[in-house]
């Protein structure tokens, strides 16, 4: 057994000695034991002190085996009962009949802190007396030269020593605080006046900007906090705090304030009516942007067409449920002409005056379509700019007009839902209710049953918008349609074009007819708009795509470049009027055509084709 105690003979504070290889602690002193709340330190594995950062305390170890000795504040250790230690480690390698050992020396920093701390304490304790009768003496005389003067000030004054004490207070201050001069005087002013935040936060003393004048030795300005009067009131302030000198002895500070309440809540109302006016003018441009929308599709479209009885019966459904307020739900394929069903049913309603306000889920990233639903408020989230209504806010009186329900995330469902039922919506990063009144006009290309029964559509959501269905039948149902609707189109195009309306032949008309139109009524406009394009003659030609290769043309037409460009930008507007304006992923324009998004994007440009052409 090794003779160790004589390594810590002489030794002050917690230190232990330490077997290197074997992890244990060869002596300890009284110190180290209380230290570490264990009084059976010796023959005991120092590890168990460390915490599980253990590679720190190895590092150190490697730097006493290669320096002799090491100082460290970043091993983290604990006592017996798992008390964290906040130490400072010293390390000495030493040797012993052939052993390598390590002495440490563990000083606990808190308690070097709590000594530094009464030290200085008492040293303020044996000079701070005769400071602050100094400082009452510098601060009373000063009130007394100035008295008059304070008390004539319009503006609220008071002074405060270097510990916070109020020292005078003049007539306005006390006027304004509903604090007398006996209620303040020798008092600590922050926990009178300035203890709180607006928000019911606590402000520190060690925050203020007022204590920070004769601790730091500045000069404060603040535009916008509270003072509490003695009523518990708080009163919006302006101030400046500024240090007090007796000689070159900072000896505390003077504080002028000012009651801006007033001010703040009259310009509070100005800018909730420059708000309110900044959204009417959003509004506005949204309701714009919808109604040439509405132009728009009246333009290309302009009624419902057709001599079948599936169109006569849907024709009388409009006329049954428009003057309702009852919400619709249009079935039907891709192309069929539901968004035309919707634009009857509003002009039938008694919210015609008011746009309808389309909502196209499918267009919108799925990040934004929660905003683009319910609105924002600034800051509600990064790229949140200003304040913005969603469609919902702007359908309020009018009717919203959801393109392919389907397409709303179902997690967005249920909030759409209580919305509706609740007639009320609350804008991202607002708390702030609206209140709703309007029509839902919903379609959907998909079967219904089995997108509930896959649960990418809520059954509840599903009853409270197909309150009235409307089921629109594929163009292939109804070939007696197509002739109508053929001439119908051809005139559109062509008066779009700027192009003589040609014949339009028995043989051409059947090969409508037999087609069994896919992409229905906006593949057979796509189809007659190309025909009037490349015809050459007074008769109208036509390709249907399902009979033609990719890129191929008949080998009896000749096309000039201005043909070429033409028939390239309408086979563009034909691919996203398909793709429902949807540029890159699966079934978006771009793949339809074979060709990057970005190809297409810098096709768009260069052509000049927005929104508005499809």
């Amino acid at each position: 057994m090794l003779n160790t105690d004589s390594f810590l003979v002489g030794a002050f504070g917690p230190t232990l000695l330490l077997n290197l290889s074997q992890d244990l602690i060869l002596e300890a002193t009284q110190e180290a034991e209380v230290l570490f709340a264990d009084d059976a330190l010796k023959g005991s594995h120092f590890a168990r002190f460390v915490t599980a950062e253990m590679e720190t305390f190895v590092v150190c170890i490697t730097e006493v085996q290669h320096r002799g000795t090491a100082w460290t504040r970043l091993v983290k250790l604990q006592s017996s009962d798992q008390t964290p230690l906040h130490c400072e480690i010293t390390a000495r390698a030493v040797h012993h009949e052939g052993q390598d050992m390590l002495l440490l020396h563990v000083l606990d920093l808190e308690t070097l802190e709590q000594h530094a701390a009464e030290m200085e304490a008492a040293k303020i304790y044996n000079g701070g007396l005769i400071e602050w009768q100094r400082a009452q003496s510098f601060f009373a005389d000063l009130e007394r030269e100035n008295q008059l003067i304070l008390n004539a000030a319009g503006e609220g004054i008071y002074g405060v020593n270097a510990d916070g004490r109020t020292t005078f207070v003049n007539r306005a201050a006390q006027e304004m605080l509903g604090w007398t001069s006996q209620d303040l005087l020798g008092q600590d002013i922050h926990a009178k006046i300035h203890h709180h935040h607006l928000s019911g936060e606590k402000y520190p003393s060690h925050e203020c900007p007022i204590y920070q004048s004769f601790r730091y030795e500045q000069v404060n300005r603040i535009e916008n906090e509270v003072f509490w009067r003695k009523d518990g009131k708080p009163i919006r302030v302006e101030y400046v705090s500024t240090p007090i000198y007796d000689g070159s002895q900072l000896v505390g500070a003077v504080v002028i304030f000012r009651d801006i309440t007033e001010r703040w809540e009259n310009e509070q109302k100005l800018r909730a009516a420059m708000d309110e006016v900044a959204a009417l003018r959003d509004q506005l441009e949204e309701e714009n942007a919808y109604l040439q929308e509405a132009i728009n599709i009246e333009r290309a479209h302009h009624d419902i067409i057709g001599r079948s009885d599936a169109i006569q019966g849907i024709i009388k459904k409009i006329e049954l449920v428009g003057p309702t307020d009852a919400n619709v739900l249009i079935r039907g394929e891709s192309g069929v002409g539901k968004s035309l069903v919707a634009l009857a049913v509003h002009d039938e309603s008694h919210r015609k005056r008011r746009p309808i306000i389309h909502l196209k889920p499918g267009a919108v990233s799925p990040e934004k379509i929660e905003s683009e639903l319910f609105g924002q408020v600034r800051g509600a989230f990064a790229g949140a700019l200003k304040d913005r209504p969603g469609k919902l806010e702007l359908a309020h009186g009018g009717t919203l007009f959801i393109h392919e329900v389907a397409d709303i995330p179902v997690e967005l469902q249920g909030h759409l839902l209580d919305a509706l039922q609740n007639r009320e919506v609350v804008r991202l990063g607002d708390d702030r209710t609206r209140s709703l009144d309007l029509r839902v006009i919903a379609s959907t290309s998909r079967d219904v049953d089995r997108e509930v029964q896959a649960g990418r559509l809520r059954q509840d959501l599903m009853l409270h918008l197909g309150v009235f269905p409307i089921p629109y039948p594929p163009l292939r149902d109804r070939p007696e349609d197509i002739p109508i609707l053929a001439t119908h189109l051809l005139h559109v195009a062509c008066k779009r074009l700027g192009r003589k309306v040609p014949v339009v032949t028995e043989g051409v008309m059947r090969k409508l007819q037999e087609y069994h139109w896919p992409g229905n009524v906006r593949e057979l406009a796509n189809v007659i708009e190309r025909g009037a394009i490349v015809s050459q003659t007074d008769k109208l030609q036509i390709e249907i795509r399902s009979q033609i290769t990719r890129g191929s043309l008949p080998t009896s037409t000749v096309l000039t470049e201005a043909d070429v460009e033409l028939m390239r930008r309408a086979n563009i507007i034909a691919c996203m009027k398909e793709a429902n304006g949807r540029v890159s992923g699966e079934g978006g324009a771009a793949a339809l055509l074979g060709i990057k998004p970005t190809t297409l994007y810098s096709r768009l440009k260069k052509l000049g084709l927005t929104e508005s052409d499809w």
